[in-house]
Formats: C-alpha cells, sequence, structure tokens
C-alpha cells in the first residue's frame, strides 16, 4: 500500500470506532482535509484490493481485512508514540507528528521487536489502546470526566483531544494520565467544574471536560 492509502484506512477505522457505523466521503473528506471527489476516488481503488466496502452515495466501512491493516498501522503509529516519549523523553504533545511519519515502516520484524523493547505495552502516552500482534485490542473502561457529579473521583486514563494545544493546557494544569481528579462542584449554568487535582483546585470549562477520558474510582 502506498503512504495515502495507509491514511486513508487508518482514518476509516477511526471514524467508524467513533461512530460504530459505516462513514460518508464527507466525513472521510473533512478528516483526511481533502475533496470529496477525492475520496471517491481512494475508495474504489480500496474496494478494489478488498480492503473496504463501499457503495455510491451509501458511505464506506473496512472489510476483515481492511480492518486488520488499519489496526496494524495504528499499532505502529502508538508503539512509537510510546517509545518516543518513555526512551526519548519526548513530551506527549510532541509526538503524534513524528509517529505519523514513523507509522509507515513496513518491517512487522522491527515492530514486534520494538513492542517487546519497550515491555508490550497496552495504551499510548494518550492512554489510547495499542492493537497487538495480531489486532487484538484490550479495551479501557472509561468514561468522559463531564459525566461525573459532585464529590465523585476519576483518574485520567486518556484525552478525547489529542492537539498539542490542549495537551500542553493539561501539562500547565498539572492533569496526567494517572492523575486523581475529585469533583468538588459543577456549575448548572455553564456546566464548568471545580476539580482537585493533586491537592490543587482549580475551575475547567465543560469543554476541557468532554476530553478527558477517566476511570471512576
Amino acid at each position: 500500500m502506498t503512504f495515502s492509502e495507509e491514511n486513508y484506512l487508518k482514518a476509516i477505522y477511526h471514524l467508524t470506532t467513533l461512530l460504530d457505523t459505516e462513514v460518508s466521503t464527507n466525513a472521510i473528506a473533512e478528516m483526511m482535509e481533502t475533496k470529496a471527489s477525492s475520496v471517491t476516488d481512494m475508495l474504489k481503488k480500496l474496494a478494489d484490493k478488498d480492503l473496504v466496502y463501499y457503495k455510491k452515495y451509501q458511505g464506506a466501512f473496512l472489510t476483515e481485512n481492511g480492518k486488520i491493516k488499519a489496526k496494524m498501522i495504528v499499532r505502529k503509529h502508538r508503539l512509537w508514540e510510546v517509545f518516543l516519549v518513555d526512551k526519548l523523553a519526548f513530551s506527549w504533545d510532541e509526538v503524534h507528528d513524528i509517529a505519523e511519519q514513523l507509522e509507515h515502516i513496513k518491517s512487522e520484524k522491527l515492530i514486534d521487536k520494538l513492542d517487546d523493547f519497550l515491555g508490550n505495552p497496552t495504551e499510548d502516552p494518550h492512554g489510547d489502546p495499542i492493537p497487538d500482534a495480531n489486532g487484538r485490542i484490550i479495551k479501557i473502561e472509561k468514561q468522559l470526566l463531564s459525566e461525573l457529579q459532585e464529590n465523585q473521583f476519576g483518574i485520567c486514563v486518556g484525552v478525547k483531544d489529542t492537539s498539542s494545544e490542549f495537551l500542553k493546557y493539561l501539562d500547565k494544569q498539572g492533569i496526567a494520565l494517572g492523575s486523581k481528579i475529585e469533583i468538588i462542584s459543577k456549575e448548572s449554568f455553564d456546566l464548568s467544574l471545580k476539580i482537585k487535582v493533586n491537592e490543587k483546585e482549580l475551575t475547567i470549562s465543560n469543554k476541557i471536560a468532554s476530553n478527558l477520558f477517566v476511570k471512576k474510582i
């Protein structure tokens, strides 16, 4: 597969995981930042390779073969993110763009050795699950911080927004994976939250809370 084909497979995988249904050409075009006509051309190519099912005006979804291929691309991306953070001391807001380049390396042997070298991690630095060599994923029990109520506690297990800006904001507030977060109060007007993190009290917007995954404790 070409880099472009791999990027499309990954985009469709993320969209179908998020929406739990087939995805439209417009949704793919928005994620890929391209024209719908270009998406249609690519979907036809991927369908010819038995990687997607595609029906005009109805959308597309991955074949079983396409799912495995997509999971392996995601696996490489997330393993490289772990390597960059754990072994090269990159911060979690720096690694996405670099991993976007490294995920296209073809050697399965290299990726399997990387996996073993890292101790076979099941999550990347943003809390997203890493598929194993067979495409299996250990699902993480989680919910959005915005869904917790007053006097409830959660452990930060991931982020919905992986943009550099959001991750830098979390760093400034001392929020990271594993942080224990207590909901002190919730404002009924705008659903902003007063929380306590590592003995520090702060107020965050509903938008922030809606982009933080926690495991309720």
